[in-house]
């Protein structure tokens, strides 16, 4: 297992030392760090997704206003 060292302001420790007083705070850290992993993956995916969609909207078919009016006039009973 590997060991991380960083620095966080004083408040944050205090903090959380009281927040998860009498738990196994590496476990916690931890599972905050996966947690961020999780979080920063389903933002890059999401970012991916918007950029295939843009990047595909420039090659689509654009239709006027009237044209959309008159698709859905058409599509009415």
């Amino acid at each position: 297992m590997a060991t991380v060292n960083f620095s966080v302001p004083d408040d944050v420790k205090e903090a959380f030392n009281i927040a998860y007083q009498g738990q196994n705070k590496s476990a916690v850290i931890a599972d905050l760090m996966r947690e961020a992993i999780e979080r920063a993956e389903r933002k890059q995916r999401s970012h991916d997704a918007i950029s295939r969609i843009m990047e595909r909207r420039k090659h689509a078919l654009s239709l006027t206003d009237e044209e959309i009016r008159s698709a859905r006039e058409d599509g009415r009973p």
